[in-house]
């Protein structure tokens, strides 16, 4: 009766033989299922020169792509736009901010273009998304109320302010915007105030600081003039702050009166 051992020896070398050995014994391993280096009726391969700097033979991997600088871009479309009606457009097919994708419209600008004040907020609400204007909502109801205090207003009887935000578009729930979303909107904000000619800029709030003047830290910034853009700029407290904090009501008024009595001088 033959053993355990003869049939395993025996389908283990029927198994090497389906594999293709065809030797017993060799001085170095073999890979049968390596393609050959040539199919027959086929030339060589062409031996490929090696890259400067690159080992011979080594893979060579295609050039990656280079991602766009979303604030280069932002500066390069800014400054092409000649006129605000051309800057608009080019916020509106500016595609790298994915604030965009969420928000029903840009807000751009409400007022008259060329008035001496020019008042600079930080982003849209969910009215001014909805309207496609800035301060519109209880903020901006707010913000009529204290302009028509000292004779300012958006009707057609008021002597005129023109109003902007840093953001066109709102941040989803109301949310801050990041510093990459303040950076890449920068450039459109700077050449906005180029093409309106202020004499006076209104800041108003945190994120509008930091977009124009580099810090944050609103309540200890207000009420003192300070310069953005090469022009006198005076910052405030955002009217949503305000509807929040009544108290610091009073603070705005003495505010107020600085850019009153600043536009009388003028």
């Amino acid at each position: 009766m033959e053993s355990a051992e003869f049939h395993y020896a025996r389908a283990l070398l029927e198994w090497q033989a389906e594999l293709g050995a065809t030797e017993a014994i060799g001085d170095t391993p073999v890979n049968c299922y390596d393609l050959p280096e040539t199919m027959p009726g086929t030339a060589p391969k062409q031996a490929v020169p090696a890259a400067p700097g690159t080992r011979a033979g080594a893979a060579v991997k295609p050039p990656a792509a280079v991602a766009a600088d979303p604030v280069a871009e932002a500066e390069k479309a800014a400054m092409a736009a000649t006129d605000l009606e051309s800057l608009r457009a080019a916020l509106a097919g500016f595609e790298h901010c994915a604030l965009k994708k969420g928000a029903r419209n840009l807000v751009f600008s409400d007022g008259r273009p060329g008035a001496a004040v020019m008042i600079i907020g930080e982003a849209p609400g969910r009215d001014e998304d909805r309207e496609g204007r800035p301060f519109v909502g209880a903020a901006g109801q707010l913000l009529d109320r204290m302009l028509a205090a000292i004779g300012l207003g958006r009707g057609p009887d008021d002597t005129p302010v023109y109003i902007t935000n840093v953001l066109p578009w709102r941040p989803p729930q109301n949310r801050d915007p990041s510093p990459e979303e303040i950076a890449m909107m920068r450039p459109f904000l700077l050449r906005h105030i180029e093409l309106a000619r202020p004499q006076i800029l209104v800041i108003m709030g945190n994120i509008s600081a930091q977009a124009l003047l580099g810090k944050r830290g609103i309540t200890r910034l207000r009420g003192s003039w300070t310069e953005a853009c090469g022009l006198p700029a005076m910052p405030m407290c955002h009217p949503a702050y305000l509807l929040r904090t009544p108290d610091a009501k009073r603070d705005a008024w003495a505010d107020l009166l600085e850019i009153g009595a600043r536009l009388t001088i003028a």
